[in-house]
């Protein structure tokens, strides 16, 4: 039996999640098909297919929940529209199997977020169960990472005889005079912000090759440029406490500029990933008390703050920035009247 709970209205946090899990798994959809379509290693073509399995089961349900609220289906992306699937090889396999683990570590991102601020029944069990198959995804992504030798672990850390309690106010300080060592939760920041950087100049350089619209494409290589600068920033954090760092990802795109993926798809997914590196700086920046380190994650918000209110210009003036669940505008009725 139906619970009576599944009756109640949608809230507008629902709403939001619901149309947010849509959207990005409409557009996962068109990079699954694609890159399915382009993997030669097997094991990693099985984690395509259960993410692309994933994301169309998403996409069922929020339907559905959506024609029984009599609210519209958004837009979002299709495959007919924002992707050739026959296109010749854009990036490696070692390229996607390190954007099937950032997209597992997104939903759980994603899901995290919304699960404790719905309440309907049904919809706490859909964010439950995406939850779930997001953890799923990381660990299938990490099994196959370690198998081929490609899984890039943070630094260790010396094991420590007894617990202490800080002694000085240098424990703070960073801009003059010695600097402490890096603790392990700014270690962790650093290396896994420089991951996704990493990850995202490669992305950049090769939407920035098939991009039709030379405003897109400028907008692509400025943001390609920003990745790699932020990522010689927290590279010379890591160097200069003698901890080990990562190697880029710029060689695993290919020499391809035929077309792939719609300049409106590629900027919504650029723009999701501006979005997500604003939140992971602002919670580094929250759980390191060195202030230097505060300040370097205050600086480059400011610039990606920039860098994605620009590429939302340019995404309204093309048409191709859809409109999110929004309260109603009474001035604008009243005008209407």
């Amino acid at each position: 039996m139906e619970s009576p709970e599944n009756n109640a209205q949608l809230t507008s946090t629902e709403i939001t999640h619901l149309w947010m899990t849509y959207m990005n798994d409409s557009g996962a959809i068109c990079h699954l098909e694609y890159e399915l379509n382009i993997v030669e290693d097997e094991e990693i073509k099985q984690i395509i297919k259960y993410a692309l399995e994933v994301s169309q089961s998403h996409i069922e349900q929020v339907t559905q929940i959506f024609n029984k609220e009599n609210y519209p289906i958004p837009h979002g992306f299709k495959v007919e529209e924002d992707v050739d699937v026959t296109a010749p090889r854009l990036f490696s396999d070692t390229y996607i199997l390190n954007t099937l683990s950032q997209l597992g570590k997104i939903g759980l991102n994603q899901y995290s977020v919304a699960l404790p601020l719905v309440v309907r029944d049904d919809i706490y069990e859909f964010f439950s169960t995406c939850l779930r198959e997001s953890d799923k995804l990381i660990k299938l992504t990490n099994d196959v990472l370690l198998s081929k030798g490609l899984y890039a672990r943070s630094p260790y850390l010396p094991k420590l005889e007894k617990f202490d309690f800080v002694k000085k106010q240098s424990f703070l300080t960073g801009f003059f005079g010695e600097k402490r060592p890096l603790l392990g939760t700014e270690i962790s920041n650093l290396y896994a912000n420089f991951q996704r950087n990493a990850l995202g100049s490669a992305t950049m350089m090769g939407y920035s090759q098939v991009a039709k619209d030379s405003e897109v494409v400028e907008y692509l290589i400025r943001g390609k440029e920003i990745a790699q600068k932020h990522c010689e920033i927290f590279e010379s954090y890591l160097k200069n406490n003698d901890l080990s760092t990562l190697p880029m990802l710029d060689s695993e795109v290919t020499d391809s500029t035929d077309y792939v993926y719609s300049d409106k798809k590629m900027m919504f997914y650029c723009s999701s990933l501006i979005a997500l590196s604003i939140g992971y700086y602002g919670a580094s920046m929250s759980m390191s008390p060195r202030r230097d380190i505060g300040l370097m994650y205050s600086r480059l918000v400011a610039e990606v703050v920039k860098y994605a209110d620009d590429g939302a210009k340019l995404m309204i003036k093309n048409g191709w920035m859809e409109e999110p669940p929004r309260a109603i505008d009474r001035e604008e009725l009243a005008k209407n009247d």
